[in-house]
């Protein structure tokens, strides 16, 4: 056991020393007893997660380097990260005892596994009798707060957030802790005494990546890297003040965003610290707003991370208090095509491999494939594709990977679900020349702007000289997207016209009042325009204006199709 007592800082998310008042807390307490205190700032890295969580190579990398950085950033401090290997709830009680630990600090967290995890630590630290601090810094206004204010409901719509958020007054970003004091460095405990590097940052080997999986690391891991990405983009004073996200490329061959999500979704980046950053900046100039602005991109997440602290269902249809109850179909073959871009639609696989390749790809990008899976073409489930990009993103969050599915698929909180995105419009409008699809779909390399987006148009003559047989080289169409797109928009519109009378009948269903009551909180679709969101009540009465305007419009939509 140690002579001298511990407080030990827990980091999971928060993966950053800037903005970390967890951290802050622990090194205070260590700076005013450095005498008797010492600081052991610990990632538990458990190897059974390892096994069973949906996580390709890109992210473990991408987590790998974060921690070597983090750990370069803490002995800056004269501390370092000490990465212990095992269960959370049954590594605390011997590091406890071990390390005779008398504070721990953790950053608050929302997802269902967290909760769960953190109460039972919470309880051996009761126990042991160690106190526990926890700070709330993975958001930039408090979910509960947000919660309260609407009177313990979800809100619905990004409006309504959003005025919310404006009654809430929020913390700003605090800097870096202050150095440990040279007497409040542990000595080395009896692991360390028999293996030097036994709480060293993992390698990639250990994560089970093997370097054949990687491609070129295009977004290297860390804070330092996020700190350096934002600060250059904040150079970039116009090009902030007038950022729009629907006016950025799906399908540029550089990404046409920021690319800082994966640095907020593990910590590197405090989001707080990002806000501050962006006001700094449109302070006093003219400048684009929210929902499309970057500051309207920050509260997407607040958004979505406040509807998911109230429902831990959040990630799963059936359960889920806002979701709509869709009778979605169950394909293997379809799923496979799609999850390994060979749909026979060049833009969605080009999406599809680029997401597996490098991790990332664009919000809109993220758009098409989402509609194409589920309402649009497909009729696969949103969870299942949920699952995909939980496993490929760098940016995958519990949160956030569930609304915007949500969102896309029109089961909750976007409800027009008669605008479908076109798997062959939608990319020739940024990228004519197919220039994205040359790249990700290479078999296509030689097939001109006017069919690179429909191969299948080209006549086998046509093909052979060109390199690529279709139905050989490269798949044939999986769905006729003109066919099966109206096909399930009625599919959709029987599916919201039963969950309208599941509701009206005393269950739950996806819509509520409030719906009436404001937009959709929806980004613009590519045509520039808003529509209202459907409305629905728990009463049984006859259709309010705004629904007949709604139906309205869906009825000259499909005659347009």
């Amino acid at each position: 056991m140690s002579t001298k007592q511990t407080a030990v800082h827990w980091f999971r998310k928060g993966l950053r020393v800037h903005d970390n008042p967890a951290l802050a807390a622990a090194v205070d307490r260590v700076r005013g007893q450095p005498s008797k205190l010492v600081l052991r700032p610990v990632f538990i890295l458990d190897p059974g997660i390892i096994r069973w969580l949906r996580v390709g190579p890109n992210r473990w990398r991408f987590l790998q380097q974060t921690l070597a950085d983090l750990d370069a950033s803490l002995r800056k401090l004269n501390s370092r990260l000490y990465v212990v290997r095992g269960n959370p709830v049954e590594m605390f009680p011997e590091l406890f005892r071990e390390w005779n630990v008398t504070l721990l600090t953790f950053e608050h967290d929302i997802e269902p596994y967290s909760v769960k995890r953190d109460a039972t630590v919470r309880e051996l630290a009761r126990q042991a009798k160690v106190e526990v601090q926890v700070e709330k810094s993975l958001t930039i206004y408090d979910p509960d707060e947000i919660l309260k204010k609407n009177g313990g409901k979800i809100p619905l719509t990004y409006q309504k957030y959003g005025s919310l958020a404006s009654m809430c007054k929020t913390p700003g970003p605090i800097g870096v802790p202050d150095k440990v004091p040279a007497e409040s460095v542990p000595e080395k405990d009896k692991r360390e005494r028999k293996d030097g590097k036994c709480y060293d940052p993992p390698t990639l080997d250990e994560l089970k990546v093997r370097q054949e999986d990687l491609s070129e690391c295009k977004f290297p891991g860390g804070e330092t890297e996020a700190l350096r990405r934002l600060q250059d983009y904040m150079r970039r004073k116009s090009w902030v003040c007038a950022f729009e996200k629907p006016n950025t490329s799906p399908n540029s061959l550089e990404p046409s965003t920021t690319v800082l999500s994966p640095y907020v979704k593990f910590g590197c980046l405090s989001a707080r610290l990002f806000m501050a950053e962006l006001k700094k900046v449109l302070a006093g100039q003219k400048h684009s707003q929210p929902p499309v602005s970057l500051v309207g991109q920050l509260m997407w997440r607040e958004f979505y991370y406040c509807a998911a602290a109230a429902e831990p269902n959040f990630d799963k249809m059936v359960g889920n208090s806002v979701c709509l109850q869709v009778p979605w179909e169950t394909n293997p073959e379809h799923l496979a095509a799609w999850t390994h871009g060979r749909t026979g639609y060049p833009f969605i696989d080009a999406i599809m491999r680029q997401l597996r390749q490098e991790g990332w790809i664009h919000h809109l990008a993220r758009h098409a494939v989402a509609c194409f899976l589920t309402r649009g073409d497909l009729w696969i489930s949103w969870e299942e594709g949920q699952r995909v990009f939980e496993e490929l993103l760098l940016d995958a969050d519990w949160a956030l990977n569930a609304g915007n599915w949500m969102w896309l698929s029109a089961s909750a909180f976007f409800h027009q679900f008669f605008r479908v995105y076109s798997p062959v419009a939608f990319g020739k409008k940024t990228d004519p020349e197919g220039k994205y699809i040359k790249k990700y779909v290479p078999e296509l390399a030689k097939f001109p702007s006017g069919i690179i987006y429909e191969p299948w148009k080209a006549n086998a003559e046509t093909q052979k000289k060109l390199g690529c047989i279709i139905g050989k080289d490269y798949p044939h169409r999986i769905v006729i997207h003109e066919e099966i797109s109206k096909k399930n928009i009625s599919r959709m519109s029987e599916a919201y016209r039963k969950n309208k009378a599941l509701k009206e009948g005393g269950a739950a269903t996806a819509t509520t009042k409030e719906d009436s009551k404001s937009d959709a909180g929806m980004e613009p679709a590519p045509s520039g325009k808003k529509r209202k969101a459907s409305s629905s009540s728990s009463t049984p009465k006859k259709p309010s204006p705004k629904k007949s305007k709604l139906q309205s419009k869906m009825e000259k939509f499909l005659k347009k199709k």
